[in-house]
């Protein structure tokens, strides 16, 4: 998901890791509170103390969102659901599961205890706030205090919203999904809520820029943007997940397939193969043993005048564990192995045997025609 993310440290067996977005948003946070919030709530004090005050609230702010999705990946372990990663990134922080929720309750509780984690911490701060005050401790402690306090009441609050995939959105899809016992049902409803509040989001911050607050509405068009891509990227990775389950390579992978020896020319692959039954991968095999794969863009590699001569054995890619599957390989570890490889075509084989030759179109086609057929 985060293919960039910078690994920081291991914390309790989870990865932490930070998206070069949230070096973005550090420093917005940190030019903010320095310019305009600290100097408006404590006037009369140098750069240097507002500088001081935003980059420790800015850190405090990073662990606060840190404890936060911890909170969810303690949970998620408990209901035996691994976490691998957390990151860090423009918009907040996300705890990378492994996998779907297997029941409503494991769903309520993994969403519901980081908006508890952050309404704890800003208790925390809160106390914390209280006692700087009756110590007479300096200005600038108790409104970073104040700050942190604050900061983490609308992290918690805004969570809450019951708009997926936010923490209340998936609250929301653990009601309804006990309630109906349709967890695909369950989903399409929490994403379209959160379609409708990040389109709420966009309007009422594309007025506030139109009646000139500015950045503060520009900023809330971007999350309503994430909230709508998300709430729908997420419903359609549920439906492509449950509309695979209990589906086999074999049963969705083209088992008629054309293949190319070793020994043809490249101008005979794409004339008679290629260019006259449109196809643009093709297996490359040498009897019954598969060896690899030749594709468009091999070939493409190859100028007009060397095709006649240059002979599939020269240019073929080798058959590997990055571009060949089982046919007993699970299809939701394909789709990510094909995300994390970015091999949309992939040989199907048993003991170096060609069975076949599945395709992330095969997949997709597939989920289209159930979702057609079967709607939530």
């Amino acid at each position: 998901m985060f293919k960039n993310a910078l690994n920081l440290i291991e914390v309790l067996g989870f990865r932490i890791r930070i998206d070069p977005s949230w070096f973005f948003i550090a420093a917005l946070i940190v030019w903010t509170l320095t310019t305009a919030y600290f100097p408006d709530v404590l006037p009369d004090q140098s750069g240097i103390v507002y500088l001081g005050m935003s980059i420790a609230a800015m850190l405090g702010l990073f662990i606060s969102l840190l404890i936060h999705e911890l909170s969810h990946s303690l949970m998620a372990r408990v209901y035996g659901i691994e976490v691998k990663n957390i990151t860090l990134f423009i918009f907040g922080g996300v705890a990378e599961l492994e996998e779907e929720t297997k029941t409503p309750s494991s769903e309520l509780w993994i969403s519901i205890v980081g908006p508890i984690s952050s309404f704890a911490l800003a208790g925390l701060f809160f106390l914390c706030h209280k006692f700087s005050i009756s110590v007479n401790a300096s200005a600038a402690l108790q409104e970073l205090l104040s700050y942190l306090t604050l900061v983490n009441l609308i992290v918690a609050g805004f969570n809450l919203v019951p708009a997926f995939p936010l923490d209340g959105g998936r609250v929301l899809r653990a009601i309804l999904w006990r309630s109906s016992g349709n967890f695909i049902g369950a989903t399409h409803v929490a994403s379209i809520a959160g379609q409708v509040f990040a389109v709420f989001l966009i309007t009422t911050g594309a007025l506030a820029v139109f009646t000139g607050i500015g950045f503060g509405g520009l900023w809330q068009i971007l999350i309503g943007f994430f909230i709508y891509m998300a709430s729908k990227s997420s419903y359609n990775q549920v439906l492509l997940t449950e509309g695979l389950k209990g589906k086999s390579i074999n049963a969705l992978m083209s088992k008629v397939v054309f293949t190319a020896d070793v020994q043809d020319t490249i101008k005979k692959v794409v004339d008679e193969t290629m260019l006259r039954h449109a196809v643009s991968f093709i297996p490359v095999t040498k009897g019954n043993h598969l060896l690899g794969y030749i594709d468009n863009n091999v070939i493409m590699k190859i100028d007009m005048e060397s095709r006649a001569t240059t002979k599939v054995g020269d240019v073929y890619i080798s058959s590997n564990a990055q571009n060949t599957v089982s046919p007993d390989f699970d299809l939701n570890d394909l789709i990510t192995k094909m995300s994390q490889t970015g091999q949309r075509k992939m040989l199907v084989a048993d003991k170096g045997v060609l069975l076949g030759v599945i395709t992330l179109a095969d997949l997709m086609e597939y989920i289209a025609l159930r979702s057609s057929l079967s709607p939530a």
